[in-house]
């Protein structure tokens, strides 16, 4: 199975996939994109940069489709967290990417796990740098995820994550076993 994870940073993310890859046989977690550009020498600027979000998209779309062979992959961040990410900024998502680039990234998924900001999450993890950004990328993100106005992603099944934090590996993990799409949340 291949999910990937989205959520604002500072939710849990990373926890969650080591947690699948240590639970499922044979899966592997896809490195964040912003390591794997780290690593090419790209230099990010903080708070990240609208051009920095654009690279980060594009690493996450190729990292995506970069792995087909590989079945068992639990990818930490996907092409949807940088879009928030650029809506929080005041970029338009529709403006910033191409629905004909985003299916294919989305349709190699078999899970797309959202994980919110949540009174759990609030209580439970460490507070996060940039506090207002978090929260404005938490709200774009949910908005896009559902309404989808790209067009990108309708058909790949969403779970929100929005218990409480031990409850999240569970919630995944019979979510891979049934492949089937939520209702939308109220």
């Amino acid at each position: 199975m291949r999910a990937g994870i989205s959520g604002t940073h500072g939710t849990g993310k990373t926890t969650l996939a080591q947690a699948l890859c240590a639970h499922l046989p044979a899966h592997v977690t896809a490195d964040e994109p912003y390591y794997l550009l780290e690593e090419e020498g790209y230099e990010f600027r903080f708070p990240p940069s609208l051009e920095d979000y654009r690279a980060l998209l594009a690493c996450s779309v190729r990292s995506l489709g970069s792995l087909p062979l590989l079945p068992a992959v639990i990818f930490d961040r996907t092409p949807l967290d940088y879009l928030a990410y650029m809506a929080a900024t005041g970029a338009d998502p529709s403006d910033e990417a191409s629905a004909a680039a985003l299916r294919p990234a989305f349709a190699s998924l078999d899970l797309l796990v959202i994980t919110p900001i949540t009174p759990a999450t609030e209580q439970l993890l460490p507070p996060a740098e940039l506090p207002r950004l978090r929260s404005q990328m938490n709200d774009a993100l949910l908005e896009l995820v559902y309404d989808d106005p790209l067009h990108a992603w309708a058909d790949t099944p969403v779970l929100e994550l929005s218990g409480p934090l031990d409850g999240r590996l569970d919630a995944v993990l019979a979510a891979l076993g049934q492949a089937r799409r939520p209702a939308r949340r109220n």
